[in-house]
């Protein structure tokens, strides 16, 4: 049997996030993940990380505060154990009603084949104004 590739590893996150299982995703992931998502202060669902646990903590928030509504990978790029996912994705703002929609772009690194990088870009600004803009 051949071994997953990083990108195939990292492909199975999201639909395991599409149907809520945060344990089945967070298993995905290393006891030591460095994680990142620059994000105007206050936002509920970007907890402080830096491990599988604590991926588990951020897809629940997730799951609480945001409805996923479409999510188109456009591109995978691969080389060696790193995996830059782009694309885009819409979501709804439970508390708002307000969509999230951003371009995006995800960083990954897979060693040993589990999840230890995890770095989100995405419109921060976007973010902001369908959580906070009254």
């Amino acid at each position: 049997m051949t071994a997953e590739s990083p990108a195939q590893t990292v492909q199975r996150l999201f639909p395991l996030l599409a149907e809520g299982k945060s344990a089945e995703a967070a298993a995905l992931f290393a006891d030591s993940v460095s994680f990142s998502i620059p994000h105007p202060p206050g936002i509920p669902w970007v907890p402080e990380v830096d491990s599988a646990e604590g991926m588990r903590t951020f897809f629940e928030l997730l799951q609480t505060h945001v409805q996923a509504k479409e999510f188109d990978l456009r591109q995978v790029i691969a080389e060696g154990d790193d995996v830059v996912l782009i694309g885009r994705l819409v979501s709804e703002v439970k508390k708002t009603g307000r969509d999230i929609d951003t371009a995006f772009a995800l960083h990954t690194t897979v060693r040993d084949g589990r999840i230890t990088r995890y770095h989100l870009y995405e419109d921060s600004y976007a973010v902001a104004k369908a959580y906070f803009d009254d």
